[in-house]
């Protein structure tokens, strides 16, 4: 592990904002992420896969008035979204470490009230289908966690995810598609990823590359 590294994972150990293992909240933060990190009610929306969070932050400042977690495994990514949000005085973020396999630890049934999912690893390979964060198995547990009429985002320069996606998110329970374009910027859904563009994705679009957008809702009922 190199030197930059180091110090990175060793900020994210000492920085308030990240929840990691080895820091009581946890072992205990499921089902009291408003009460005992955020102090207070407002909604809750997750960026899965978050990097360095650039959603999680941009979301953050544009709407204070909710609460946003940035979920990925890499620690030296959320490190570098943690220091980002620290220096912004934004006190409506969190970074959560942690494999998005193991959700069930810290959310439970209703919790979420969006979720985003911004230019994920498509992985391509037939036999990594299992890994793709829009196959069946993730699409049920966000279903979970949204609360009736939450709304999850699929944000990718993938078409091969994009198609993908476009096929099993109808056949998830709950989930209904609302919106999708395969070329979210010169569409009138652009308004709803909030003006946010990350680093790779200025990279995409230089490259010729179009944008593809998925807005679907959770249809479950509240009781």
């Amino acid at each position: 592990m190199t030197r930059r590294k180091k110090d990175k994972y060793l900020f994210s150990n000492q920085a308030e904002n990240v929840i990691e293992r080895g820091k009581p909240l946890y072992t205990s933060i499921k089902g009291k992420w408003q009460t005992e990190f955020f102090y207070n009610h407002n909604p809750i929306v997750l960026e899965l896969a978050c990097g360095k969070g650039e959603y999680t932050i941009g979301l953050a400042e544009q709407f204070p008035d909710k609460n946003f977690i940035g979920v990925d495994i890499k620690g030296d990514r959320i490190a570098r979204g943690s220091k980002i949000a620290s220096g912004k005085g934004l006190t409506n973020v969190a970074f959560l470490r942690v494999s998005i396999q193991y959700l069930d630890e810290f959310f439970g049934e209703n919790d979420i009230s969006e979720i985003w999912l911004v230019h994920p690893d498509p992985q391509l390979r037939e036999r990594d289908e299992k890994k793709r964060l829009t196959n069946s198995y993730f699409l049920d547990q966000y279903v979970k966690y949204l609360q009736p009429g939450g709304i999850f985002h699929l944000k990718t320069d993938s078409p091969e995810l994009y198609a993908y996606s476009l096929d099993t998110i109808p056949r998830c329970s709950g989930l209904q598609i609302l919106d999708h374009t395969p070329d979210l910027y010169h569409s009138p859904l652009q308004v709803y990823h909030h003006n946010i563009v990350t680093h790779y994705e200025k990279i995409f679009v230089a490259k010729g590359f179009t944008i593809n957008y998925i807005r679907a809702e959770n249809t479950k009922s509240g009781t």
